[in-house]
């Protein structure tokens, strides 16, 4: 007789069923405050410090239509017009890396199942770097048509390539082997990097600045218009990958326990890998690549609140904007009135960590 995802639940991961609601909540509510805390206090750093309540003050204003001080009228128009767009384009990059970095590892069972380490990153990265080259011969051709408008398009469908190859190559008979899924992860990511530095060789110097800006990742670009071009895919794939949750915990069991439970587990890989693809594709094409955050931020939350995708998922939303927000405002602060990319900032805080977990359990199936 088959049991039901959740009846299978209740067996796997019974200390969910536990009394930890109370502990839950809390920790809920700890990340929603830091994460609202962080988001007014970054909006006020800058060039021109703007404090806190006058913050609030000017959303209010915009938003809730109150009435507001003349002497907040330049400030208001910092904050709108430049500081604004750029810490929700944070936000929804960081949930959206933590969310798709989450759920791969819950889809591959294995902890080091990244959107970087398994080539979605710098496939993405490659599908970019091709647009920036052959946009203007694409120019020449269609004349209406903008780079800019074809970067998510080419980075969704680079990402998506990558993944498909690396899935391709470490499935057999409908079984992943998590060491070669690593393996061709890791020349996925060589080839894509021998092509893009193939590229850079080619390009002009306007050129080999924009693909220094994608390698590195940097949020130093952020607008209305292009947080309005990738908002779509983001807020898609962080509403929609919540949804599969349930069954993504079934498979921990493996795929072929998650079968004779009624998943379709071949399905479910496809619809996991393109939405994965969607999500970061989107986020490279505005960000460029940025390192450790689908890795780290699923890893914190596991050892704070257990591996139940259910939970860990809209936690590890919440917590990677909260951690790349706060990424981007030391690469704001740490030299200015200069940045440093993001990119930078997200390795030199993510590899350490990683490294101390590496030192702490060799053994890293133990986390899922």
């Amino acid at each position: 007789m088959f049991m039901s995802i959740k009846a299978t639940e209740a067996i796997v991961l019974p200390g969910v069923f536990s009394n930890k609601r109370k502990y839950l909540y809390i920790i809920f509510l700890s990340l929603i405050t830091a994460l609202i805390i962080l988001t007014l206090f970054s909006i006020g750093i800058g060039a021109v410090f703007i404090p806190v309540d006058d913050v609030i003050k000017i959303i209010m204003h915009q938003f809730l239509s109150t009435a507001i001080q003349e002497e907040l009228i330049q400030s208001e128009v910092i904050l709108i017009a430049i500081r604004l767009p750029r810490v929700l384009m944070c936000l929804l990059i960081g949930a959206t890396l933590a969310v798709c970095g989450a759920v791969l590892q819950g889809l591959f069972r294995n902890p080091l199942a990244d959107p970087q380490l398994i080539g979605v990153s710098s496939g993405a990265a490659l599908g970019v770097a091709i647009s920036i080259i052959l946009g203007p011969s694409l120019n020449k051709l269609l004349p209406e048509m903008e780079i800019s408008s074809i970067l998510p398009f080419m980075a969704f469908f680079g990402g998506f390539a990558a993944t498909t190859i690396v899935y391709r190559i470490s499935s057999k008979h409908g079984k992943t082997s998590v060491s070669t899924m690593l393996l061709s992860g890791i020349a996925i990511n060589a080839l894509c990097g021998s092509i893009i530095g193939y590229l850079i060789f080619l390009a002009d110097d306007n050129q080999i600045r924009d693909l220094t800006f994608w390698t590195l990742g940097s949020l130093n670009g952020s607008s209305w218009k292009s947080l309005y071009a990738i908002f779509p895919f983001l807020i898609f794939t962080i509403v929609v990958l919540p949804f599969f949750s349930s069954k993504l915990n079934v498979i921990l069991l493996g795929e072929e326990e998650a079968k004779y439970l009624g998943v379709d587990v071949d399905k479910l890989k496809k619809y996991m890998i393109f939405l994965a693809s969607l999500g970061v594709g989107a986020c490279v094409a505005v960000s460029g690549i940025i390192g450790f955050i689908g890795l780290v931020v699923p890893h914190l939350v596991r050892l704070i609140i257990g591996p139940d995708l259910r939970i860990l998922i809209p936690a590890s939303i919440i917590l990677g904007a909260t951690l790349l927000l706060c990424s981007d405002l030391i690469a704001r602060t740490v030299v200015a009135p200069t940045e440093l990319p993001i990119g930078i900032v997200t390795s030199l805080l993510g590899a350490p960590f990683f490294i101390w977990l590496l030192i702490k359990n060799r053994s890293l199936q133990n986390y899922l």
